[in-house]
């Protein structure tokens, strides 16, 4: 029996609902435009609150999520009135993989998860993934303006914002290490959980990969089906996965792409006070959730470390090869799936703004 309904049975709710509207016929819809308008000048009547609903990738505990629902919270408050998010859950609402497709086609107002999830569609977020720049340096420079263009044009969702951005990723291995004569360690013979966001990395180290949501890598490395998995910097704890793994390989490397998105339908839905007051809470949590999360990867680290686990460095000539080597497999593969697209012109212009500072 599937704990997770498919999203095509899934009820609309919020603005994806209000757009059937579109389809009622002229003189009904007349008529009820022009009994709101009059009901809109009444002495002591108020317009509807906007209802928007969402869905998150990753589970309650997760820092991650964590971080969204206060985000939430926030909007809420100060939104009393104008807009109220109603969050249906996570992956055990719709499964995390489908979430990116369900906000697509309107099943979902907004989803919270990393935009890795639907890169094949959307290919300029790997210039997130590989970035350079912090979410704050993203939005002053043009970037989160033109990432934002490219989900409007491809996916037909708004990309609202980067939040918990600053953290890296590592590869946690449940036995030690090996390295190749040129210093970088040597993934040959690893039994390595993989996910979309790395997924061109470990090919081009020769992993051996199986690809898994997080949810299910506790039981993976448990029975032996994987040796390691990356993870990020911070939650490995709440995962409860450091009960297995017991090295970590330094450098960290990429960034996580967590990004807000929301159906453009629904958005345009919207009052436009709706709309801002939705937009600026989430740039403010851009900078508070990366703030949150530098004090997160240095307590994380500690404890670690307190628990037993090794940390594992290459030199610096292995560790600049290392991130070189991630770099140009997140861009590589990005300009790829551009050039099939026959776009000439996204590619340079993001490495500009994510990359080349």
């Amino acid at each position: 029996m599937s704990f997770f309904k498919p999203v095509s049975e899934l009820p609309l709710i919020g603005p994806c609902a209000r757009q059937l509207g579109r389809h009622v016929s002229s003189p009904v819809r007349s008529m009820t435009l022009a009994a709101v308008a009059v009901m809109s000048l009444a002495p002591g009547v108020s317009m509807a609150v906007d209802k928007v609903s969402a869905v998150h990738a990753f589970p309650g505990f997760l820092v991650y999520t964590k971080t969204f629902l206060s985000m939430v919270e926030d909007i809420n408050k100060r939104g009393e009135g104008i807009v109220e998010i109603t969050v249906r859950g996570g992956p055990e609402a719709i499964a995390m993989f489908e979430q990116p497709n369900a906000v697509r086609d309107g099943v979902v107002d907004m989803v919270h998860t990393p935009g890795s999830f639907y890169g094949a569609s959307v290919p300029e977020i790997d210039a997130m993934v590989a970035s350079r720049v912090t979410p704050m340096e993203a939005r002053a420079n043009g970037g989160a303006a033109a990432m934002d263009a490219a989900h409007q044009k491809r996916f037909n969702v708004k990309h609202l914002g980067w939040i918990d951005g600053g953290v890296k990723f590592h590869i946690y291995n449940s036995k030690p290490f090996n390295f190749g004569d040129d210093g970088v360690v040597d993934l040959n013979g690893v039994k390595l959980r993989d996910n979309p966001i790395y997924h061109a990395f470990f090919e081009a180290l020769n992993a051996t990969t199986a690809s898994m949501p997080s949810t299910e890598v506790y039981a993976a490395l448990e029975k032996g089906v994987v040796d390691a998995s990356a993870w990020t910097s911070i939650g490995l704890m709440d995962l409860k996965w450091d009960k297995f793994v017991k090295y970590r390989i330094d450098p960290a490397f990429y960034q996580t792409d967590l990004g807000v998105i929301f159906n453009k339908d629904s958005w345009e839905a919207l009052s436009a006070e709706s709309q801002k007051l939705i937009q600026d809470v989430i740039i403010e949590w851009e900078q508070k959730s990366y703030d949150d999360r530098q004090v997160d990867i240095a307590a994380d680290a500690e404890e670690l470390q307190k628990r037993g686990m090794e940390f594992v460095k290459m030199s610096d000539e292995a560790s600049a090869k290392y991130l070189q080597l991630a770099d140009d497999a997140s861009w590589n593969r990005m300009k790829e799936r551009l050039d099939k697209m026959k776009d000439t012109e996204t590619f340079d212009l993001l490495r500009k703004h994510y990359y080349d500072q």
